[in-house]
């Protein structure tokens, strides 16, 4: 046993010492090699992605999104100047164009004859008439109140509605041929109808109350109005909202290219070409119809001809990866915050 502990036991002690020891050494100075052929550098390369132009069909449609909203009221006003004899019509009264709303009693004083005589006064009677179909809205008026040519005595509320929506400076570029309707679809409502009348208006500069843009100093004035009218035929409440899509054009077998790849998205742009030897080269083109999307092109390239896919130095569209996060083609990922 005292042979055991004297020698056995420290030899085999240092024996396990000298075993880790070497082995410390060798992975500290004689590591393996790195395999042959091992990169020295990242072999990854960002190349700016590239595409051919094609030939397709560009289907102009813009969408609006807007509310259903009642027709204005139509002023009824005096027709002559005089006293208010009688009122034939009542607030909430339904009335046609030539229901009669309420009489006007004109007297103007005779004048001195020759022979010294005055004549008779002179008596003038006019029935105002609603002028317009609706509900009588307003009367503003009461007998014997005496009113001006063009003054206001009544107010008549059509039965009719209409859709209108605020249309982004950018979309007119792409309604340079105004439609003459649009396609309306209501959330919960009646199926897809066509309104028609359909007008785009603009404020001008100066109207309205001073101060509100324009010329006086205020506020630029953007934007337009479209607006369009709901068929009779068709039930609708105010204050619904309403999605509008208005046919701007169609183009078929025409040079299509992503409006990402052009600079200017009407009338006229810029493309860039890859060169062989590497870089680009900017290219004009002549642009028609858009359709958000995809953008023709009527001159300045061929179908096949490559071009880059994104215009270089501009943010590239991404995928919304959701909480306010955006992943883009690069495969960087911004966080909004």
């Amino acid at each position: 046993m005292s042979v055991l502990r004297t020698w056995i036991l420290p030899v085999i002690r240092i024996v396990i010492l000298l075993v880790i020891a070497a082995a410390l050494v060798k992975i500290a100075f004689f590591a393996d090699p790195a395999p042959t052929g091992a990169p020295q550098f990242p072999s990854g390369e960002i190349v700016e992605p590239q595409i051919p132009v094609t030939v397709g069909t560009i289907q102009n449609d813009v969408t609006v999104q807007g509310t259903v909203t009642a027709d204005a009221a139509v002023p009824v006003k005096a027709t002559l100047a005089g006293d208010v004899v009688k009122l034939l019509a009542t607030v909430g009264q339904a009335v046609a164009a030539d229901t009669p709303v309420l009489t006007i009693r004109q007297e103007t004083p005779g004048a001195f004859r020759d022979d010294g005589t005055m004549a008779r006064n002179t008596v003038k009677t006019v029935t105002v008439l609603a002028g317009s179909p609706g509900v009588l809205s307003a009367l503003v008026v009461i007998a014997g109140q005496t009113v001006t040519v063009g003054e206001v005595v009544a107010q008549v509320a059509p039965t009719t509605f209409n859709v209108s929506g605020a249309l982004a400076p950018e979309q007119q570029y792409r309604l340079l041929v105004r439609p003459a309707d649009a396609r309306v679809t209501i959330a919960g409502g009646p199926a897809p109808f066509t309104c028609t009348g359909l007008t785009i208006s603009s404020v001008l500069a100066g109207a309205g109350d001073a101060g509100s843009g324009g010329a006086d100093g205020g506020a630029p004035l953007s934007g337009a109005t479209v607006r369009c009218a709901v068929p009779a035929a068709v039930t609708v409440f105010s204050g619904l909202s309403a999605t509008l899509s208005l046919a701007g054009g169609i183009a078929e077998n025409v040079m299509t290219v992503p409006v990402t790849a052009v600079e200017g998205t009407a009338g006229s742009g810029n493309v860039y070409v890859p060169l062989a030897g590497g870089g680009t080269e900017v290219k004009a083109v002549v642009l028609g119809l858009n359709d958000g999307v995809n953008v023709e092109v009527k001159e300045g390239l061929a179908e096949g001809d490559m071009i880059m896919q994104f215009v270089p130095g501009a943010q590239q569209p991404g995928i919304d990866l959701g909480d306010g996060c955006t992943e883009f083609p690069d495969g960087t990922v911004e966080c909004a915050g």
